[in-house]
């Protein structure tokens, strides 16, 4: 198991800049020494005050980008974004390493968010500025995965972010039967999260900050042994969107949500399509479609995640997607997020492959 992102809560204060960044420095440094890859530290905000107009917040974004990064950071999340977010499209344009969102509120917030994505996809010819852009629903502060994160505007917090996949892949291919590997995940979950509280609580306390929890959330890596779409499939017995697939998917999710450790965020079962080499693969051999993540969410974890769409889909099309979200978020009372990228020139079925580590060759989804 490694750590996805150690994130680090601040409000728009320049003098906690340097102070966040020791604090996720040592942060990184203490888990290192217990035995933990940390793969990104990242800084989060409160939303961005509406009272600024679009050249002075891209100014002021810009800023703070250079900030974080000159203090370790390796990614700064903006918060959702309320007026400001039109602009959000110039701001991956004239920046690397921000993210932002905006939360679905009601029906003209889905459609800005449905424009706000359509735009994202033509500032890069591969439509990969989206990875940085998430429409929320339900979404409450102190959650250490991007691009949901944003502070609470109180005193500084940490949380951790896991990437915990693999322990579910241990435990269905380690225990006799599906309930058996269940119990095991749960036992490991509770007791790596309790210890890696042990590790941080104190750290929070040295630096004057809140430690807000973990997100023991069963995130994936783009290789079939850190794959949750392994461990769906082994406890399953089917590949991933037959029918038994919901059932193994909200068993995970109920053994995550019964261990007892600090928790924030979605603690749940994290469905990344391009992120996770088997859903990866599914969606490629077209048998993953987007109403089956739907679905899926209803049980589990985080919405829709790094879903590649046909270059052309229109507005109209993205927010009914949205809408669905939203509605499904409200009905069951539970934090939902989606991150979708249409894909410039490329209509369902065509090959989909980015330049980038942490994402899995697939293909576009019907939408």
């Amino acid at each position: 198991m490694r750590i996805r992102a150690v994130t680090v809560f601040i409000p728009w204060n320049l003098q906690e800049v340097t102070r966040a960044g020791a604090l996720a420095s040592a942060a990184r440094e203490t888990l290192t020494r217990a035995g933990y890859e940390v793969q990104t530290m990242r800084l989060a905000l409160p939303p961005s005050e509406a009272s600024k107009d679009g050249t002075d917040f891209l100014r002021q974004a810009q800023e703070w980008e250079a900030m974080a990064r000159e203090v370790g950071f390796d990614y700064l999340s903006l918060g959702p974004l309320g007026p400001l977010a039109v602009e959000i499209p110039r701001l991956f344009a004239e920046t690397e390493q921000i993210f932002a969102s905006m939360m679905l509120t009601d029906g003209n917030a889905v459609r800005t968010a449905a424009w706000i994505i359509r735009e994202n996809a033509t500032v890069a010819p591969d439509g990969f500025a989206n990875l940085r852009f998430a429409a929320l629903a339900g979404m409450p502060p102190l959650g250490p995965f991007f691009p949901a994160a944003y502070h609470d505007g109180g005193p500084m917090a940490i949380a951790l972010a896991t990437e915990a996949a693999d322990l579910a892949v241990e435990a269905a291919r380690a225990a006799r039967d599906p309930a058996a590997a269940l119990t095991m995940l749960q036992a490991q979950v509770e007791a790596t999260g309790r210890y890696l509280a042990h590790l941080l609580r104190p750290l929070a306390s040295r630096f004057s900050a809140r430690f807000a929890g973990i997100d023991f959330s069963l995130a994936p890596f783009p290789e079939p042994e850190r794959s949750i779409g392994t461990a769906i499939e082994l406890l399953s017995g089917v590949p991933f969107g037959k029918a038994g697939t919901l059932a193994a998917v909200a068993g995970l999710a109920a053994a995550v949500q019964r261990a007892d450790f600090p928790r924030t965020g979605f603690c749940g079962i994290m469905l990344p399509v391009l992120e996770d080499a088997v859903l990866a693969r599914r969606a490629a051999e077209q048998q993953l479609r987007v109403n089956d993540l739907l679905l899926y969410s209803a049980v589990c974890g985080t919405g829709l995640d790094t879903l590649p769409l046909p270059g052309s889909a229109s507005e109209e099309a993205l927010a009914r997607v949205l809408e669905d979200l939203r509605a499904l978020s409200v009905r069951l009372g539970k934090p939902l997020t989606a991150r979708l990228m249409p894909i410039p020139g490329r209509e369902p079925g065509d090959p989909v492959r980015f330049d980038f580590a942490y994402l899995a060759p697939s293909a576009v989804m019907a939408l």
